[in-house]
């Protein structure tokens, strides 16, 4: 079966300035999309853009000022935007608190593409676009306690961090597919497989060197091949509304608090209040 012809779509792709986005870019461009790559180095941002054929941002999630900015150049630059593809992220192996006052596991892998999102959400439902966003199998173990998961001290584990931001991806994407019902918007969340990226950069130096070495390459697929879901539910008219995929296909929820809509409504109104954004393009909480 041919490929779909993307000619006349514009696909942002956060987090491409190497792995799974780098790849999906190139991909998509493949099919006839306009793609703008959204990366926080300018060398590699720059770098990918010019051997993909897309068009360069920069932005570092860890700053809420230059995801603002961002939202602004995009939405200068595309009078329709038809994917919003949230794929930036990372883990860090202790605590940093951003100069935004978040810790920067939550801000990157969600408050940030949550800002990016609210801030470009009438133009992506005037779209009737699609938003995926990339999550991960360590939701299935995570808590979210909304009291503390911003916290600036306390006890911190890299791993149980990372998981709650994921975590945290799957309710938005179900609260955000409930507030746009009826718009025109789909929303996904999906995990890629496990993908030996840039996201594992920063994670201890003994397990870190192992994933990057040749030892590893048994255990983790290519970065193209973790980059083929993102772009099949971009693209397919399979994709529903709202769900998680592992990989091609909806996984039924393995951790109950993915499916609490209380909890997703009031992660949803927390983010609102981190952020300082809100959108007339989404229903109000439910009553």
């Amino acid at each position: 079966m041919a490929a779909q012809d993307l000619s006349g779509k514009t696909v942002v792709v956060t987090g491409a300035s190497s792995g799974i986005g780098a790849e999906a870019a190139a991909k998509l461009v493949a099919r006839g999309a306009t793609v703008a790559v959204v990366g926080r180095s300018p060398e590699r941002t720059a770098e990918v853009a010019e051997r993909v054929g897309a068009q360069a941002f920069l932005a570092d999630f860890a700053r809420f000022d230059e995801v603002r900015k961002l939202a602004d150049q995009l939405l200068d630059r595309y009078p329709r935007i038809d994917v919003l593809a949230n794929n930036a992220g990372g883990a860090w192996a202790k605590r940093i608190v951003t100069d935004d006052g978040n810790e920067q596991t939550f801000q990157v892998n969600h408050l940030s593409p949550f800002l990016l999102t609210s801030l470009l959400l009438d133009r992506l439902v005037q779209s009737q676009a699609r938003v995926v966003n990339t999550a991960s199998t360590t939701y299935r173990m995570a808590k979210l306690d909304l009291d503390t998961v911003n916290a600036s001290t306390g006890s911190f584990n890299q791993l149980a961090v990372y998981g709650t931001s994921k975590l945290a991806n799957i309710l938005f994407t179900r609260e955000l597919a409930r507030r746009t019902e009826g718009t025109g918007l789909l929303t996904v969340a999906f995990h890629p497989g496990v993908v030996a990226t840039r996201v594992y950069d920063n994670i201890p130096l003994g397990i870190g060197a192992f994933i990057r070495s040749p030892l590893s390459r048994p255990f983790f697929i290519r970065p193209d091949k973790g980059a083929d879901p993102l772009v099949h539910l971009a693209t397919s008219a399979e994709a529903i509304n709202g769900q998680y995929y592992h990989r091609f296909k909806v996984e039924p929820p393995r951790n109950k608090r993915a499916v609490d809509p209380e909890l997703a409504q009031r992660l949803w109104v927390l983010s609102e209040q981190i952020t300082g954004v809100t959108s007339s393009a989404t229903k109000p909480d439910q009553t």
